[in-house]
Order: structure tokens, then sequence, then C-alpha cells
């Protein structure tokens, strides 16, 4: 197993900030200056680029084995891959081959290695996009389970979770059935969209008997920022800092509390260390929204669109007393951040764990971006979470500029503690 731990995000950014070696600024002044002023313009260009100590990522890597899978409360990366399958399993058997599978090409893909060896004779056993060695790329592959697997194929409905359901249908959403729901979600993130292709690409090749592709998303943050967790918050595409107010996830009795599905929460003995995963695709209507005034934008949100303050505060982390101020027209009463969190000791069981990315897949065929927020969330109580939060913002204006068209709610399966051990085993064992 690989023990080696991401580099810190302020190791990173020192590596960047280390000069160029004066063995190559002379070579590369002396060739400019032989090469006339455009040259050296252009070679001054690429002196840059060539000394700059680029960060290793590559071999960044995050623990598979733990009592909560990674890519929940592990590091975000920048890229995300959401993939929703329909199980081709036809019963129980063929459920535990499909979990013990996915378990263990997890779990290599996690660490990395090298690829298997090629026989001409045979297809290539790997897809050969990250060569023959298999950097491991700070990849976490989470497994959640939709609502219909507790159906009658596999004899599971007396062990479905207290609150899983198929996602329903919200005021403002316009749902696309072929981008909604499924049997089991993949949830892919990591530093590069090649290595979360070539995660994908590996499970599809080892479960043509067991998964089918039923919808796919792929997510995107901008690298600069996560090199700067807790200090700088990344913007979304309404140009707006997102994620402000997120619960923290490095404080773990928080995460007990309203994370992790824990021995007090009446769920499922098997279900202890799970979690409920809210994903949702969220459409942004960014041509309406920029051509709204500053203002009005300001408002709809709350926040400073510069700084991220709350509207009449200072600073991004500065927090509003909504309690103190009921009445207060510097953050109108329907605005988003005092829907979505009023900041009461009531609503504090309403918090959830969110793990958004940006994503953008071309344009409508009404000629408009199809662009806007792949929104995940992580809940103890679904109902409790995402639901309850969801019904405040329900009417908000803010409604006249996203529209939500996929998604679904499923189940986040609990870790697996040991080598040997498998995905779901006590589900499949309840």
């Amino acid at each position: 197993m690989n023990d080696q731990k991401p580099l810190p995000p302020d190791a990173i950014a020192a590596a960047d900030a280390k000069p160029a070696s004066p063995s190559r600024r002379r070579l590369l002044f002396g060739l400019g200056a032989g090469g006339g002023a455009a040259a050296l313009g252009g070679l001054a260009g690429a002196a840059v680029t060539l000394n700059r100590k680029q960060p290793e990522t590559t071999n960044e890597h995050q623990p598979f084995f733990g009592e909560h899978q990674a890519g929940i409360i592990t590091p975000q990366p920048a890229a995300a891959l959401v993939v929703s399958f329909d199980i081709l399993a036809r019963n129980k058997a063929e459920l535990e081959r499909l979990l013990r599978l996915l378990t263990d090409r997890v779990d290599f893909l996690a660490r990395g290695g090298p690829a298997p060896e090629l026989d001409p004779r045979l297809p290539p056993p790997d897809s050969g996009l990250l060569g023959p060695d298999i950097f491991p790329d700070n990849l976490t592959m989470t497994v959640s389970l939709g609502a219909a697997v507790f159906d009658q194929r596999f004899g599971l409905t007396a062990h479905k979770p207290l609150h899983l359901v198929e996602m329903d249908q919200f005021p403002n959403d316009q749902l696309d059935n072929e981008l909604c729901h499924g049997d089991l979600l993949l949830q892919i993130c990591s530093n590069t969209a090649e290595t979360n292709i070539h995660a994908l690409r590996d499970i599809v090749k080892h479960t043509p008997d067991l998964l089918a592709v039923r919808w796919k998303m792929d997510g995107f943050l901008p690298p600069h920022t996560l090199r700067k967790i807790g200090k700088e918050s990344v913007r979304n595409l309404l140009g707006f800092k997102d994620g402000t107010a997120n619960v923290d996830a490095q404080n773990q009795q928080l995460m007990n509390e309203l994370v992790w599905v824990s021995s007090n929460s009446k769920e499922p003995a098997w279900a202890v260390g799970g979690s409920y995963q809210v994903v949702r695709v969220v459409r942004n209507l960014v041509e309406q929204w920029d051509r709204t005034p500053l203002k009005e934008q300001q408002q709809i949100i709350g926040r400073d669109k510069a700084t991220g303050a709350p509207l009449g505060m200072d600073k991004e982390h500065d927090v509003p007393d909504f309690a103190a101020n009921p009445h207060s027209a510097q953050v109108p009463m329907d605005a988003h951040i005092r829907l979505a969190n009023p900041r009461t000791e009531a609503t504090q069981r309403n918090l959830i764990l969110r793990r958004g990315y940006n994503y953008s897949r071309g344009i409508t065929k009404s000629g408009q971006f199809d662009m806007g927020l792949l929104f995940v969330a992580y809940q103890a109580d679904l109902a409790a979470g995402f639901i309850t939060v969801q019904n405040r913002l329900n009417g908000e204006p803010l409604e006249e500029y996203i529209k939500p068209i996929g998604g679904g709610y499923f189940f986040v399966l609990p870790g697996v503690k040991k080598s040997g051990d498998f995905l779901g085993q006590s589900l499949l064992s309840a």
C-alpha cells in the first residue's frame, strides 16, 4: 500500500515559486540575443515555461481503507466525474460479485501501480490512458446506491435506509429523466479529467455483465484556488464565491453529528458509517444573469460579489446575525444565503456538507450555454438536510436564473476497514 500523502498546498505553492536555474537562464539569454528582439521576447516566455518547477501531483494518494469511504471529507481535487449506472446483476450473488469487483478496482486505482502486461493477441487489459504506470493522482471513487436497489431483485427491501427515496421534483425543477436517478452512483474525483476517464473506462471494462451507464456529468474547479483551501473560496459560474459557509469537514464531531450515519440514527445497523448523498445538476441561465444589474445580483445572493462578504459586512467569513437583525434591509429576507442557512439554533440540524463542482457541456438546442453547478451534498439525515433546505429555498428570487435538470438521491456505503472485506458487505450480511 502506498503511504505517500498529498503534498500540502503551501508546499505546492513554494515549489511553484522556485526561481529558474542560472545555467538555464544563461542559455536562453544567449539564444535570444542572437535572434533579435522578437526572438528574445518569445524565448523569454519559453524560459518561464521551461524553468518553472511544476508541482508533482500524480503521486498524491488518498487511502482507500477506513470507516468511511474517501471522497466525502477528503480534500476536493480539481476534476470530478459523476456516473450513474443501472445494475444488471440478477440476484444477490451477482450483486456481491459486483461489489467485490468494485472494491478491488477502486482499491487498485486509488493507490496505483503497473498496468498489466500486454499480449498482442488480446485486447489491452488497460486503456493505456495513463501509460504503463498507473498513478493515483489523488483519485477517490465513492460508491453509493439508489432506492431502486432495495426493490425485490436482491432481497434487500427490509434493509433500505430510512430516508432513501427516489428524488422528487421541486417546483422550479425541469428534470430530464435521462439525467436522473440510477441504481448505483460513482463519484470519481482526482487532479485531472484524464485520470477520472481512465478510472471510469476501467470500471466499465471490468463489469460488462453487471453495470450499464445510465448518465454521467463532468465537473471542474480552478486548480489555482484549490491550493488555497481554507483561505480562498472557489467561484461558481454566476461569479460568486461558493462554499464560504460550508460546514468544516475537518471537524470530526460536526461530521459525526451532520454527515455520518451513527448507531444513534435509528437507521439499519449495516448503514453505520455511511451517508446520504444528494446529486443535483443545476443549470445556470448565465446569459440572463450577465444582463442583471450587480446590485440586484448581490441582493439575490446576499453577498458582495467581489469580496464574498455578507451584504453590510466587510469580510467573506464574517458571520451575519440574522436573529439580531430580523428585518435587516442589507440582506433581504429572501436572499439565498438567508434562506439556505437562517443561522438559528433550530436550523443547525439542517446543515449539509457540500462538495460541488462547476460544469459546462456545450450549448442547448436553443443556442444557450449549457453550464452550471454539479451540486453534491452529504448528510446523515436526508429529510432534515437537503430536503428541508430546498423547501426553504422554493420560490427564492434566484430561481429566475437557475434550473435543476437532473440528479438523484443515493446512500453512500460504509467504508471498507481492511483488506479482504468489500463495499456493501454489511448490507449483504444483514
